[in-house]
């Protein structure tokens, strides 16, 4: 019961709620040009810096680039121009498999009695 009402609540192509959610951060992504998944902190969650870690350098390397454009336009007060928002696409992903890999990983590696590959040390 509890799992159907919250699956509900989270899905935008049932609750009208969830819906007007999604686009309001999809205009707030696009008016400085973010993806969604730009917004994971590597500093905040471990699983998501390994998961930089292995996605390609250009991958990682365009993420840097929309967050260095976002923070410029930020404090500039500014937005990006409507024809350049036009072509965001704030929810395609690019880090939700790997992160879901690292996930599985660190789980199998716990339920072995494993340290997490983050824990490791190197000699």
């Amino acid at each position: 019961m509890a799992s159907s009402l919250s699956r509900w609540l989270v899905d935008p192509n049932r609750n009208p709620l969830a819906a007007i959610h999604k686009k309001t951060i999809s205009t707030r992504l696009r008016k400085y040009g973010l993806r969604y998944d730009d917004l994971y902190d590597p500093m905040y969650d471990l699983d998501v810096k390994e998961a930089l870690n292995r996605l390609p350098r250009e991958i990682v390397d365009a993420r840097n680039q929309r967050l260095k454009r976002a923070l410029d336009l930020s404090l500039k007060h500014e937005y990006l121009p409507e024809e350049l928002q036009a072509m965001q696409t704030p929810f395609r992903s690019y880090l939700q498999e790997m992160l879901a890999l690292i996930k599985r990983e660190r789980a199998e590696r716990e339920a072995l009695g494993a340290l997490p590959l983050y824990q490791r040390t190197i000699p």
